[in-house]
């Protein structure tokens, strides 16, 4: 004896481009904000462990207030940086936004730490190693990788 199984759900009802499917991140001034928060966060408990491990001890209200310099950069070249201009690779794109970060970090590490040249140079690649590395184990944890 052979059962015939049917779908339970009617078709009209899996049409829509809504069904089943989460709905993409929106890309309007509130995506920003919580893009920009979360990435102000990342980089000031990233610098706070890059400063502690190259100064030692030193308060978090530092890396708090150099936090939104590198987070700001970052998140408007990321979403704005490249939807203007044609002419420039994806990769070299990358490198772009990769380079005024850590330029708009080295300007507000030196201001706010009260640091020279060197120092800053130092403690500005060591946050972007630390950065570096807890971005791919947090994106390797959460499987955006």
């Amino acid at each position: 004896m052979w059962v015939s199984v049917t779908n339970a759900v009617a078709p009209s009802a899996l049409s829509g481009s809504h069904a089943l499917q989460a709905a993409p991140i929106g890309r309007g001034l509130f995506a920003l904000l919580v893009a920009f928060v979360v990435a102000t966060l990342f980089y000031a408990v990233t610098l706070h462990l890059a400063a502690t491990f190259f100064i030692g001890t030193v308060p978090t209200q530092k890396a708090a207030a150099v936090a939104p310099a590198p987070a700001l950069v970052s998140v408007l070249l990321g979403r704005y940086g490249l939807e203007s201009v044609g002419f420039v690779s994806r990769g070299l794109g990358v490198l772009i936004v990769v380079a005024a970060t850590l330029s708009a970090d080295a300007l507000a590490i030196s201001r706010v730490y009260d640091l020279d040249v060197v120092p800053t140079a130092v403690l500005t690649l060591l946050h972007f190693a630390f950065a570096a590395v807890l971005g791919i184990a947090l994106a390797n944890l959460f499987g955006l990788l």
